[in-house]
């Protein structure tokens, strides 16, 4: 079975597309190899993977050319501890980080200072 038609039924990817266009892009493995969209699929391959940010490594447990309901596509794949593990680990961090909105100090002004620079303008003195 064709590596990205396996990762669109396993919904890893919303469209057959999109799949392709992620393993050409060399952000899926197969057994530690780079592979192409026709690589042909076997069970007990393990796939190294990346969804955004989230990097995933599951074995392939079973072969499906439909897209089925989630529960149906779950069955076809299963993560392996390390990658749970990592994917937890990056969550709490992430969770714990920091508000990036919070250490910008210059910008665009808030209503509150476009009054104060507003009373400034109209009170300043002018030579006349």
């Amino acid at each position: 079975m064709r590596l990205d038609k396996w990762l669109w039924a396993a919904r890893f990817y919303k469209t057959r597309s999109l799949a392709a266009e992620e393993v050409g892009k060399g952000r899926v493995q197969v057994n530690g190899q780079p592979a192409k969209a026709a690589k042909e699929l076997r069970v007990d391959d393990l796939l190294d993977l990346r969804q955004g940010q989230i990097a995933r490594t599951v074995r392939v447990l079973g072969l499906s050319a439909i897209r089925g309901p989630a529960p149906q596509a779950q069955a076809l794949y299963e993560e392996t501890p390390e990658s749970l593990a990592a994917r937890a680990k990056a969550a709490e961090q992430q969770r714990l980080a920091p508000e990036p909105a919070a250490s910008i100090t210059e910008g665009r002004p808030t209503k509150q200072d476009r009054r104060k620079l507003a009373d400034w303008d109209r009170w300043s003195a002018s030579i006349d």
